[in-house]
């Protein structure tokens, strides 16, 4: 069975579902097109609130264990109730909990997340007081054959140094789901690395803003293009390069081809799980050896059923289950 460890973030997820936000449409924002307004100082009552486990690191983990990959999960949690929660639920998930981090001074990870019920968008507020203190171990990690690196926090850069030098020492391979923060942050740091990965996965928005820092001629017609988009992330040679844009679907180019997939039409009431449990989806049947139309396809059909749920598990498929909805996702090449 195929190792593959998760690298990022693990806690606790709370969902806050609300009609009561305004939604304010900005296109001049070209990385912010739409925002969400509350009236300052108000209150407002919610009627239900949900708690699930989170964290990328987790959800991939968890996505992939479902799907028959041996997974583990590494990230730092806190000697804290909500710690010893995180990785029961993960063991209870069947994901490896060996290499998690239990540390004394630091409060395990909590996001409070506004849900919009109207649209099923999320907007996520974190604290990340755990997860950002994460020391790899390069011995612990050799006995895997994938790596997946997803929302780092802390010293990142060196983090992120020292699983490509693990990669590279024992020909492991990298997928890199690297984050808004990380690409703000240093976006030259994930533009060097990226060329290093076996697969990258990037949401539309924070597509854009790489290839805004790669100092590419660009116009406003072709920097909003998925296809301009996949050619020059694919230009810095990455095996895989992989692009979700929530309901619209999501676009791949393996240097061969270039493959879009629709979206699936579900009642969505939350969002939050869509780009985890897609990549979860999508890397499984990639690293099964199946097609890139596939690929998507899995990884479509599996965000397709989380949505349907708050948080970013609950809804997760197994195989049996991922083989049958993926022949409702329509793909085709570009």
């Amino acid at each position: 069975m195929t190792k593959i460890f998760c690298v990022g973030s693990a806690g606790k997820d709370i969902f806050f579902p609300t009609k009561e936000g305004k939604i304010l449409e900005t296109p001049e924002d070209i990385t912010s097109q739409k925002k969400i307004a509350f009236e300052l100082g108000a209150k407002y009552k919610i009627e239900n609130r949900f708690e699930a486990l989170g964290g990328c690191a987790a959800n991939v983990a968890v996505g992939l264990a479902r799907l028959g990959m041996e997974s583990a999960c590494i990230s730092t949690v806190g000697e804290d109730e909500m710690g010893a929660w995180v990785c029961k639920e993960l063991k209870e998930k069947k994901v490896g909990t060996e290499l998690m981090v239990v540390e004394k001074k630091n409060k395990t990870d909590l996001s409070a997340i506004i849900v919009d019920s109207p649209s099923a968008e999320r907007t996520i507020f974190s604290n990340k007081n755990s997860s950002g203190n994460l020391e790899l171990n390069a011995e612990k990690i050799k006995d895997a054959e994938w790596i997946y690196v997803g929302d780092i926090q802390g010293k990142w850069k060196d983090q992120l140094e020292s699983i490509i030098q693990i990669a590279r020492e024992g020909k492991k391979k990298i997928i890199f789901n690297p984050r808004e923060a990380n690409i703000h942050d240093d976006s030259g740091e994930v533009i060097q690395a990226i060329g290093l990965c076996e697969a990258v996965f990037v949401n539309k928005d924070e597509a854009i803003e790489i290839v805004s820092g790669m100092n590419v001629n660009t116009v406003p017609e072709n920097i909003n293009d998925e296809k301009f988009l996949l050619e020059k992330l694919k230009s810095l040679e990455p095996k895989v390069v992989v692009i979700t844009d929530g309901k619209r679907g999501a676009w791949a180019n393996d240097g061969k081809k270039i493959i879009y997939a629709q979206g699936l039409e579900v009642s969505a009431v939350d969002s939050t799980g869509a780009g985890d449990s897609f990549l979860s989806g999508f890397a499984a049947a990639y690293i099964k050896g199946k097609k890139l139309e596939e690929c998507l396809k899995w990884g479509i059909a599996n965000s397709g059923n989380v949505v349907q749920f708050y948080g970013a598990v609950e809804g997760l498929l197994n195989e049996g289950e991922i083989e049958k909805k993926s022949k409702e996702v329509i793909a085709s090449v570009l």
